[in-house]
């Protein structure tokens, strides 16, 4: 498989987000996450991390307008008494890995500047970038093509950029379409897809599969995207709505995603309903001084590991040395470690140039229990023993 290739935009909440409290103890959390998550395969991860595959680029973003809105546009322009406008600064890093399967069939894409990657003109929202992890199955034809060709759909869409959410959906399903045209490839491989576009503050996340988006927000995981999982109860009805069935948790008892491009022996004409969809659901958000980092992940990473123990891992590494090129390593050594039963793609976007603070803990007053109390405390409990 070709490395992840540096690639690109869009917008509005769709579908609804998802959170996790901050774990305050990294091992008691990863422990414990670990164990519940245990893979039943008795394949074995590597030894060593042998076909890795990273990259790491970054922008800082610079001030573009004179104004401060709603949509994430940049303000340049302050009082000696206001507060500057919040600018994230984008730096990315990842690290993909073969793990214990015999082919790697991701695919990953990491652009930090794309108005420098597409030349765009003067006109084009700026500052802007594009993420994306596209895990593929039955084959690397799906995913390669996707990771190729998805960003170019977006940018080329009648509706972009004015309206950036219409013109993701419309590249996800136009992508799908071009790729069952594609007769030098096989058109019955699949990929899930995850996206990332960045204009400003705001950024736009679609998926269509079981990668996962989490954003890191001051040590708490915010998840920002849902597990397309044919037991998903609302995936389950949308299929059989569709006359599909889920069988032992399988979409028409062959596909362990809900949602995907390719596959096109399990679907019908182009234009028709079915099923199995390459249709992305869309969550919106503008970033704030909190929002500290956003991982993108294919299900390897989770399938082993919580949302919430993987932003407590990487907000650690990055107060050890604030490189996201090493934290997507660690989380993939973590992975391994775990037994993972899959490829691993992680990707990891901060937006600041600095590490993350330390979080401080407002001390809280120590409750202590009278001696009658405690008397009458242990006499209850000698009345339970």
């Amino acid at each position: 498989m070709a490395a992840g290739a540096e690639f690109s935009p869009a917008f509005t909440i769709l579908e609804g987000s998802f959170n996790k409290e901050n774990a305050s103890n990294l091992k008691d959390e990863c422990l414990d996450d670990g164990d519940s998550l245990k893979q039943a395969s008795n394949a074995k991860p590597p030894r060593h991390i042998s076909v890795v595959r990273h990259s790491m680029s970054s922008i800082t973003l610079c001030p573009t307008a004179d104004t401060d809105s709603d949509d994430g546009s940049i303000c340049s322009k302050t009082t000696s008494d206001e507060k500057p406008a919040f600018l994230p600064v984008f730096r990315s890093g990842s690290c993909a890995e073969i793990g214990p399967k015999q082919y790697m069939e991701d695919e990953h894409v990491c652009i930090d500047n794309l108005l420098e990657y597409l030349e765009a003109p003067d006109d084009f929202p700026s500052p802007a970038a594009f993420y994306g992890v596209f895990d593929g199955h039955g084959g690397t034809d799906a995913s390669s093509f996707i990771c190729s060709n998805l960003l170019k759909y977006i940018t080329e869409d009648a509706q972009f950029p004015l309206s950036l959410e219409k013109a993701v959906k419309s590249a996800f399903v136009k992508a799908d379409y071009a790729f069952a045209d594609s007769s030098a490839l096989d058109i019955s491989s699949g990929t899930t897809a995850l996206t990332a576009l960045v204009f400003g503050r705001t950024m736009l996340i679609a998926n269509a599969g079981d990668c996962r988006a989490v954003l890191g927000r001051r040590g708490r995981a915010v998840e920002l995207s849902k597990d397309h999982k044919p037991n998903c109860s609302s995936e389950k009805n949308r299929i059989e709505r569709l006359g599909g069935v889920v069988y032992d948790g399988y979409l028409n008892g062959q596909l362990s995603v809900a949602r995907a491009l390719g596959d096109w022996h399990m679907k019908g004409p182009k234009g028709s309903s079915f099923p199995l969809s390459a249709e992305p659901e869309l969550q919106e958000l503008v970033l704030t001084e909190d929002d500290e980092f956003l991982l993108l992940a294919c299900d390897g990473l989770w399938d082993v590991m919580s949302s919430q123990c993987a932003v407590t891992i990487t907000r650690r590494e990055l107060m050890l040395h604030n490189d996201p090129e090493r934290c997507s390593r660690e989380l993939v050594r973590e992975a391994l470690k775990r037994n993972t039963c899959d490829n691993l793609t992680v990707i990891v976007i901060c937006f600041s140039a600095d590490p993350p603070p330390r979080i401080e803990i407002p001390p809280t007053r120590r409750r202590s229990i009278s001696a009658e109390g405690l008397n009458v405390l242990k006499g209850v409990l000698d009345g339970v023993s």
